[in-house]
């Protein structure tokens, strides 16, 4: 599968974040033309030296989530760990095990963040503009906004929400803030800790809640990157 070629990745800190400013307002927020038949996992992990970063994508075909592919990836870590920019990090390797997949998948569900970051560009927001798809960012844990917790029933959710400062033209110019839904806190099992669901690209948020809960068939996370994470996880111990 083909993606785009956005930026080059020998970024220095400051010019990363003002890559991720720029692209964050590429990301569409459009609603799914069609009912997925074909979702794509994405999980990565660090060796256990630290040195290298190993991505593994699975697709399914739905409704009965039939295998249909996998395609995985190691590269060296370049870029040092730092809070906000994982993805200078993640991203290459996801993109390179993408790359090797001869089918493409109709959306994309990955274990991390996508708007829901301080600068609205997480992982699968990222990812999302690389691969020209729609995406969806499923986290295990949040990494900024408020939430109520959801009941806790299967299918509940509750809004994830974050503080945006917006210019209010006055005498005196002062700001104000008010509450962005960034994402949503998405219960996929009954009794079990909640994931965290936001958009990555060319998809609404009411849509990322639907495809998650329709992919959290027996357990916590969605099974394309339940799958994926598995895989990855064996991986990294041989790396």
């Amino acid at each position: 599968m083909q993606t785009k070629d956005l930026h080059s990745w020998n970024l220095s800190y400051s010019q990363a974040r003002d890559c991720q400013k720029n692209l964050a307002s590429k990301v569409q927020f459009i609603p799914l033309k069609k009912q997925p038949k074909l979702i794509a996992g994405i999980d990565c992990a660090f060796s256990k030296d630290g040195k290298k970063i190993i991505a593994a994508v699975v697709v399914l075909k739905l409704p009965n989530f039939t295998p249909v592919e996998t395609t995985t990836a190691s590269r060296k870590v370049t870029f040092p760990y730092i809070p906000g920019l994982l993805s200078f990090r993640e991203a290459p390797v996801c993109i390179a095990a993408v790359e090797k997949l001869k089918t493409k998948p109709d959306l994309f569900i990955i274990d991390g963040q996508g708007i829901a970051h301080p600068r609205r560009l997480g992982l699968a927001a990222h990812l999302g503009l690389f691969f020209d798809k729609p995406t969806i960012g499923c986290a295990k844990s949040r990494l900024i906004g408020q939430f109520e917790e959801p009941p806790l029933e299967k299918g509940e959710y509750s809004l994830l929400t974050d503080k945006k400062s917006t210019k209010r033209q006055t005498s005196h110019e002062s700001r104000a803030t008010s509450d962005e839904i960034i994402g949503a806190v998405v219960r996929t099992r009954t009794n079990v800790k909640s994931v965290f669901v936001s958009v990555g690209n060319k998809c609404l948020l009411k849509d990322a809640i639907k495809i998650t809960l329709a992919c959290a068939v027996k357990y916590r996370l969605p099974e394309p990157t339940r799958l994926a994470h598995q895989l990855v996880s064996k991986l990294r111990l041989k790396a």
